[in-house]
């Protein structure tokens, strides 16, 4: 790729990791999770097996990054290592699951904590918060990159100020802490695993920079920082501000029992037992702002994977076409305009285990990718190799199965849809290829009648 397109520096692609994952996941599904388990040890156990899931996953990925420092993350990684139809399939997941259903989550997240200041329609702000990071990132990558430094800047600035705070001079109650139920013995159930798929949906964005690996200075360097030190940064981040929680809030409260849904403004409920309405309603609106960095991380990040494909001509051309500024302007309209119809048709619950299960999966699959290349082709130039191996890479696959294996029974519905996804993508991927071979035998054809005029044949008769 040429080195003009290489802008995004190391604090740039560590800020688009942090983004990618600061947003929805820990500030709504800490009350699921309550509902699930019922213990709040059990549950910050679950944040930290997440971010040791998170971490053994960047390190993998931090590898095959190295090794194939383009555009389009998974899909070039599965490419290269399996088939070019896996590789499709992990783009066309990307651009249900990995990008559009998270944004479409985040903006409605932003919409729920927004409407506890104001009385808007229901998911205006939503779609409106979806249609201006859009256009934003059409305008200019290094404009877009930079927005997004900041924008994550002030999000780590309030999860901190918030841990710090909350512990040392909120209102709160370190009973709420105290074992309820079957407490840590609900680490070894198919529900703790079932639950995980709620940590792992609020882990998901630990792979972002690798999604922009073509736009990054000195990626063989660059790229495993900017995936490890992000991933490390939200772990600590992600457990802190539960323990702040559940120091506000006891899990039987977050659970909301005898409502059809936990409380999902987690974030708005812990800040105002802990500090009064009005400085909860302030947090409110930083919260607010945070998820619009997540909006934007994810329509950054998105359609490059979209162009790579298009570039390998699996997708249709003009996903490929970038602007002058380098920004790849279709990609992310339409990313954004699919986004909006899942804002308006689909809960917010559904999408978030919709999309925490599916990347799960395919990211398992990545991971697995280490194992086969490094057999295939040993000698391949590696800048990084994945660390702890080869027990990381597999104790995420391991543990990604053994999540996978109890969704399939708790949450049939979110899994055929996670199904068909794959299915209907497999479906386009035999299409474009027979279409493609068509195209190929009709232009030999006309190459081979135009040579001269016996070739042609005799002329049909009238």
């Amino acid at each position: 790729m040429s080195q003009d397109l290489r802008r995004i520096g190391l604090v740039a692609a560590t800020a688009i990791v942090v983004a990618n994952m600061i947003g929805t996941g820990v500030f709504t599904t800490t009350g699921f999770m309550s509902r699930d388990l019922g213990d709040a040890g059990a549950v910050l156990a679950g944040w930290v097996v997440g971010g040791i899931l998170a971490l053994c996953g960047a390190a993998a990925y931090a590898e095959l990054g190295g090794m194939w420092p383009r555009v389009g993350g998974e899909y070039v990684y599965l490419r290269q290592t399996y088939r070019p139809v896996i590789g499709f399939l992990s783009g066309w997941v990307s651009l249900f699951a990995g990008f559009s259903a998270p944004v479409a989550v985040s903006a409605l997240a932003f919409d729920r904590y927004l409407n506890t200041l104001v009385d808007l329609p229901d998911r205006l702000a939503a779609v409106i918060i979806i249609g201006a990071t859009a256009a934003l990132h059409m305008v200019d990558v290094v404009l877009g990159a930079r927005v997004q430094t900041v924008f994550t800047a002030l999000k780590v600035a309030l999860i901190i100020g918030l841990i710090g705070a909350g512990l040392t001079i909120g209102d709160g109650d370190w009973a709420n802490f105290d074992s309820r139920g079957d407490g840590l013995g609900t680490l070894w159930s198919g529900q703790f695993a079932v639950s995980l798929v709620w940590v792992t949906f609020a882990y998901s964005g630990w792979n972002a920079a690798a999604y922009i690996a073509g736009e990054i200075k000195d990626p063989a360097r660059n790229l495993p920082r900017a995936l490890i030190l992000g991933t490390l940064i939200v772990t600590f981040l992600y457990v802190g501000l539960n323990l702040v929680y559940f120091y506000a809030l006891p899990p039987e409260v977050l659970a909301a029992p005898g409502q059809p849904v936990p409380i999902i403004e987690v974030g708005d409920a812990t800040a105002r037992v802990l500090f009064g309405d009005g400085a909860g309603q302030m947090i409110s609106t930083m919260i607010a702002l945070a998820l619009v960095s997540s909006v934007s991380a994810m329509t950054m990040a998105g359609p490059r994977v979209y162009a790579a494909m298009a570039e390998d001509r699996v997708f249709p051309p003009i996903f490929a076409r970038r602007n002058p500024r380098g920004a790849p302007t279709f990609g992310v309209l339409f990313q954004a305009g699919l986004a909006v119809v899942m804002v308006l048709f689909v809960p917010l619950g559904n999408l978030i285990l919709y999309t925490g299960f599916t990347l799960s999966a395919f990211a398992a699959i990545t991971v697995a990718a280490v194992f086969v290349m490094r057999r295939r082709h040993p000698d391949l130039a590696r800048p990084y190799r994945t660390f702890g191996y080869p027990v990381t890479p597999a104790l995420f696959i391991v543990l990604s199965a053994w999540m996978g294996y109890y969704f399939l029974d708790h949450y049939p519905r979110e899994t055929f849809a996670s199904l068909a996804t794959m299915f209907t993508g497999l479906i386009i991927y035999v299409w474009a290829r027979t279409n493609e071979l068509e195209r190929r035998l009709n232009e030999l054809e006309r190459q081979g009648s135009g040579s001269s005029p016996e070739a042609r044949g005799p002329k049909p008769e009238a």
